[in-house]
């Protein structure tokens, strides 16, 4: 006696949703001759990839080999990203990060790191900077934000947490926020914060 397990397709409306919702078994026969089944199952394996939907995720930005090639408005802010990394508290990592933020009536205002003996307690010269725009600036959307490093060979990219903010920030002033990304005498240009960050979280 031969037992097997297989899904039977009584239609074209249970097959598809079987596609749609992902049910393997519909139903367990025991089958005295697996050929005689042959017509009207299909013996599927526990494998969940034979199914799998896959998806593309493409990242738009601009690149300047040299700050030189930046518009003067974002050499400016560069500038300003990089003058706040002498504020930054960083006696632990010696990883001095500064960054600065253009807002929508022109004015500039930046920050930098902060490291504690406590060391979850220090903070990242962007979220450092956000906090403190939130609560004196908030009037006024942020256009665009540069982070910088001057111990980095190469650019500086925010953390996952900074990502986060960067993106609440954005959300709540309801327009993107150019994110420019640079050290090692080159930086990189993201768009909106939202680009940083495809899966984000979001509190429904």
């Amino acid at each position: 006696m031969l037992f097997g397990i297989c899904v039977f397709y009584a239609s074209n409306i249970v097959k598809n949703l079987l596609l749609t919702i992902n049910i393997r078994f519909v139903a367990v026969l025991l089958l005295y001759d697996f050929e005689s089944c042959a017509e009207y199952c299909i013996f599927v394996d526990y494998k969940r990839n034979n199914f799998a939907m896959q998806g593309e995720i493409t990242l738009r930005y601009e690149h300047y080999d040299a700050i030189g090639e930046m518009s003067e408005a974002d050499r400016e802010l560069v500038e300003a990203a990089q003058k706040a990394c002498q504020r930054a508290n960083a006696p632990y990592s010696n990883f001095h990060v500064g960054a600065a933020a253009r807002l929508a009536d022109g004015r500039i205002i930046a920050a930098a790191n902060s490291e504690s003996e406590v060391f979850p307690s220090g903070m990242c010269a962007e979220r450092s900077l956000l906090y403190f725009y939130q609560s004196n600036y908030a009037d006024e959307p942020i256009e665009s934000l540069a982070i910088a490093s001057d111990t980095s060979d190469g650019e500086c990219y925010p953390c996952g947490g900074c990502r986060q903010t960067l993106l609440d920030v954005e959300r709540r002033q309801g327009s993107p926020m150019r994110i420019i990304m640079s050290g090692g005498g080159s930086a990189s240009v993201v768009g909106s914060a939202a680009d940083l960050m495809p899966f984000s979280f979001k509190l429904k």
